[in-house]
């Protein structure tokens, strides 16, 4: 379908952008996106640039993006006048947060690692494992080892 020549309901649009017809309404509702054209009959209207927009927050939401930064990236996209500086900027800050994410599921999974290391996985009802959920013993509440 070429998107120029047309406009779309709501599930082609969701169809051609990649986000489901429930997101986009949440992104009206939200004003992340702009509210659709309406017909006479009600059916929001969208255009190839309501998709490509919607193309844009997929992919950033792909690449873990909050809806506030995508909010932020939105308008710079659309600010032909803007710095590129600002746009890197909130890619190094969601970077910076990715990084943390990372190191904290990294301590996560070696203290699960670690606990599954010292169950024997037999038919003996002691489980390090269950001990630990009980007592918390060898995490801190951060989840890293003691």
């Amino acid at each position: 379908m070429d998107l120029s020549a047309s406009a779309m309901n709501i599930g082609e649009a969701a169809a051609h952008s990649g986000v489901s017809a429930k997101m986009i309404r949440y992104y009206e509702e939200t004003g992340l996106i702009a509210k659709a054209a309406r017909t006479e009959s009600g059916y929001r209207n969208y255009g190839a640039a309501d998709v490509h927009t919607l193309r844009f927050i997929c992919r950033a939401r792909d690449l873990g993006f909050s809806i506030e930064r995508i909010r932020e990236l939105l308008k710079l996209w659309q600010d032909r006048s803007r710095s590129s500086r600002d746009v890197k900027a909130i890619a190094l800050l969601h970077l910076s947060a990715l990084d943390e994410d990372i190191a904290k599921l990294t301590s996560l999974r070696n203290a699960i690692q670690h606990l599954a290391g010292l169950c024997h996985g037999d038919d003996h009802p002691d489980c390090p494992i269950l001990d630990d959920l009980e007592n918390g013993s060898l995490l801190t509440a951060r989840g890293e080892f003691q």
